[in-house]
């Protein structure tokens, strides 16, 4: 007999449908074959779930099974199917009888035929909703995750032997509660803007950047306060939208480093180290999996000891950081998978870290200098928004009273939020979120200048012999600056902050 049970593939960061037949022939030899392009973990089903069976106290027919995957071109991996498989082998059999057609499962079984939570569920939540099943069942430990979703039942399984229990009828599973989001905000951050000593043009840019969502670069000697600037920042960032952590949680779900987390509701901060390779900060394997600028997504990548970074590694992040998204290809498919986020890069001006310290004595040649600063190339530069010089903190702002440390990072933010404001109003019609989305027509749009700015602005592109990417960055940022200043208008001091942010020589 032939049976058929709903499931899903996690295709990039979404579940596609993937329907598990199963055929119990009375002709043939005794065995278990799985088919459908399944890989090692899938063909290893047929053990977990003969066990399962067996020790649930059901009989696992002693005829020819036959398990298909449909489509059938699409890869498979892990052990997401094996609820689905042992269910229709009991259909199949006719142990049971119940139609599942308006049911879609998920879920690890154990040899003794527990239910182990897996990957994914988020995903599988919206592909329920989207191709109108009325439920999903699935591990319990998923359950809070996949109730974020509404208008689907969630019944959270704890065993196979639940599960025959719940559809034959004789002990119905209570179906999750939806899982109450109470706010988007979170105010226990580790860090706070207004622990940091000094620094206040260093705070100012990184408003900027937090509020406009732009790339800032921070150079300075050790011990400046760059690496604790960056960990700040997150704590000036404004609140993510519903549609932002959906997006941001759905990257983690499918990562497997949810943990015990419902929604992710602050923005994720990823601080690979400097030996990561290219998959994985791109992303990658076989059948692709996000990397660190994924992971990043809505939030923000910090990277430091920038010129560290191997050149294969951060030329490889020009397009992403571009485009907002990572293509990649294998010859299993193409991924793609998004990318937005806010990149914070931290470097030392040469090797020793002391160059034009007053000081320290710089001890390295000339030549080391240039091949220390050539680590990184001139078109990634040109992508990042915001070049500042964090220098060493005097040693009275150190132990200046704590009361003088200027605003704390939730004053900062309240501005921040009112910026983000300002461009979610604006765009709302153009599908992006902040000023650093702009493409040059939005540009055009929403970055008039009156003449006195233009004028500021013709000066400084001959004077700094600016590329037309880095011309951009500056009315981005000047856009940025003036919603910041509550100001419809691009002014020309607007246009000059903005220029402080540029390298003194543009070498594009």
């Amino acid at each position: 007999m032939l049976a058929k049970v709903n499931s899903g593939a996690l295709i990039g960061l979404n579940a596609v449908p993937v329907e598990v037949e199963v055929d119990v022939a009375s002709q043939g030899l005794p065995s278990l074959a799985i088919v459908g392009l399944p890989d090692k973990s899938v063909e290893e089903a047929r053990e977990r779930v003969r066990s399962a069976i067996k020790n649930t106290g059901a009989e696992f027919p002693a005829k020819r099974i036959t398990v298909n995957l449909a489509p059938a071109d699409l890869p498979k991996e892990g052990a997401i199917y094996d609820l689905a498989i042992a269910l229709g082998i009991l259909l199949a059999s006719e142990q049971i009888k119940v139609d599942v057609s308006k049911f879609l499962f998920m879920g690890e079984l154990s040899l003794e035929g527990k239910l182990r939570p897996t990957s994914g569920a988020l995903p599988q939540a919206i592909l329920t909703k989207e191709k109108k099943y009325s439920t999903l069942l699935l591990p319990s430990e998923n359950a809070q995750e996949a109730a974020i979703i509404k208008g689907i039942d969630i019944i959270p399984l704890n065993s196979l032997h639940e599960l025959l229990d719940h559809l034959t009828g004789t002990k119905i599973i209570k179906k999750q509660n939806p899982t109450k989001i109470d706010t988007l905000s979170k105010d226990d951050f580790e860090f706070d803007m207004k622990d940091i000593k000094g620094q206040e043009q260093a705070k100012r840019a990184m408003e900027i950047a937090a509020a406009g969502g732009h790339n800032i670069i921070l150079k300075g000697p050790p011990g400046a306060g760059k690496t604790l600037l960056a960990r700040t920042f997150p704590s000036i960032l404004p609140k993510p939208t519903f549609e932002e952590a959906i997006e941001i949680t759905k990257i983690y779900s499918i990562s497997g480093l949810l943990d015990k987390e419902k929604l992710i509701i602050k923005r994720p901060f990823r601080s690979p180290h400097h030996t990561t390779s290219h998959i994985g900060l791109i992303g990658g394997s076989n059948i692709p999996k996000p990397g660190e600028i994924s992971l990043a997504h809505r939030g923000v990548l910090f990277l430091d000891e920038f010129p560290e970074f191997t050149r294969q590694v951060l030329e490889a992040m020009r397009q992403p950081m571009e485009d907002g998204f990572v293509t990649i290809s294998r010859a299993s498919g193409r991924i793609t998978f998004p990318a937005k986020f806010i990149l914070v890069a931290a470097q030392n001006p040469c090797p020793c870290g002391y160059l034009e310290d007053p000081s320290h004595e710089c001890r390295c040649s000339t030549s080391e200098i240039l091949r220390y600063q050539k680590k990184i190339s001139g078109p990634m530069m040109d992508r990042i928004d915001i070049h500042l010089d964090v220098p060493a903190v005097k040693t009275d702002k150190l132990v200046m009273d704590k009361s003088s440390n200027g605003p704390s990072s939730k004053e900062i933010r309240k501005n921040v939020q009112l910026a983000r404001d300002f461009q979610t109003k604006r765009f709302k019609k153009d599908k992006i979120v902040s000023n650093s989305e702009m493409s040059s027509k939005l540009i055009k749009k929403y970055c008039e200048l009156n003449p006195e700015s233009v004028d500021i602005l013709k000066m400084a592109v001959n004077k700094l012999n600016l590329s037309a990417r880095s011309y951009s960055k500056i009315l981005k940022v000047s856009r940025t600056i003036s919603d910041l200043d509550s100001s419809r208008e691009i002014k020309p001091n607007h246009i000059a902050e903005a220029l402080q942010y540029r390298p003194k020589i543009d070498t594009i």
